[in-house]
């Protein structure tokens, strides 16, 4: 008798304890929310890294829809200088997502002027004046074009800023901060776009035939090096500037598993797609393409971006889009997916991978 008490009491304290947990749920994720607002606004991850070159994915897709990997993006971080190459859709939330706000990013760098490439700039742009309080706006460089690109988005946002300056004042979001100044280069040429101190940026020209110019970055700093191919079918230039880097982050496209869609397209009359789909294929590098650039330039490590087709997460499809570039190339590959970070300390030879989302 006296153990049933004892089991009821503590039922009803059970119950009690979970009826004022349910009424302070509110409270209770509050709480939390707030906690981890207060972690999110106080982390500087640029000074938590080691002295180096540092590779967020803030992008890894392509026009194909896919909730693993958003329009093209590459943040990188050399030393304590952060820099954008490429600016596709969701890039701004990606940067903030790897743990760098757009407020930090000192300049941001086009391969090309694909709308992929390019939709998300208006917004990084306006993140940047918006979080950063910057009296300057920053310099997006790229190939000729670059300008005409850069007045569009200035346009496109001109009524924001007037809007955003009355509301917040120009000592909060300084109106001489708003939208970028462009900066061209010949696309035609390997060019050398920024040298100062243990940094090095340079562009080099790839295959993108008949989007040109289109070209690719090699990024240095200090011991450390990497090169973004950019979207380019298999390049002999990639292959120059990629000699010797520790990692080369390049385009795949699975030309089977393309086939796959197209076969889709045409078992279902959609002619039109069918057309799209064949055209793709002759203006980007398979993964097993890519892995022989990586081989024949003796890189260390190998990422794959600008991932075509989608890779749905089910079984066995990223090694059917590897196909046999894993045997191609000795070193690590990597189907690259947003929120991948690789840091590469100066002074070593590693190359760290973690995941930041």
């Amino acid at each position: 008798m006296k153990l049933r008490r004892s089991l009821l009491i503590a039922l009803l304290l059970l119950g009690v304890i979970a009826a004022g947990a349910w009424l302070a749920r509110t409270q209770i994720s509050l709480a939390i929310a707030s906690r981890v607002v207060r972690a999110h606004l106080g982390v500087d991850l640029a000074t938590q890294l080691p002295d180096g070159l540092h590779v967020g994915v803030c992008g890894a897709g392509s026009p194909f829809p896919d909730d693993l990997r958003l329009g093209p993006c590459t943040a990188v971080l050399a030393g304590k200088r952060l820099f954008v190459f490429d600016a596709g859709s969701g890039s701004a939330r990606n940067i903030g997502k790897l743990g760098f706000l757009a407020g930090q990013v000192e300049g941001v760098f086009l391969t090309h002027f694909h709308s992929d490439h390019i939709d998300g700039l208006g917004e990084l742009l306006l993140q940047r004046w918006i979080q950063g309080g910057h009296t300057r706006p920053p310099v997006v460089t790229g190939p000729e074009g670059v300008e005409q690109v850069v007045a569009g988005f200035v346009q496109a946002y001109k009524l924001d800023r007037g809007y955003r300056v009355e509301h917040h004042g120009d000592a909060t979001v300084p109106a001489s901060g708003f939208g970028a100044t462009a900066r061209a280069f010949k696309g035609g040429e390997t060019t050398v776009l920024l040298k100062e101190g243990d940094l090095e940026i340079s562009a080099f020209p790839v295959q993108h035939d008949p989007v040109h110019p289109s070209v690719g970055y090699k990024i240095r700093y200090k011991d450390r090096s990497l090169v973004l191919s950019g979207d380019t079918r298999k390049s002999p230039a990639v292959l120059a500037a990629a000699r010797g880097v520790d990692l080369l982050v390049h385009e795949a496209l699975s030309a089977p598993m393309v086939d796959v869609l197209r076969d889709g397209a045409k078992a279902s009359g959609r002619d039109r797609m069918v057309k799209l789909f064949d055209d793709i294929k002759d203006y980007h590098a398979s993964p097993v393409e890519a892995a022989e650039t990586a081989r024949d330039a003796g890189v260390r490590y190998l990422l794959l971006n600008h991932i075509v087709p989608t890779i749905p997460p089910l079984p066995g499809l990223e090694g059917y889009f590897l196909g046999q570039a894993p045997k191609v190339f000795g070193g690590p590959v990597r189907v690259a997916r947003d929120g991948d970070f690789l840091s590469l300390p100066a002074g070593t030879q590693e190359i760290r991978v973690t995941r930041r989302f």
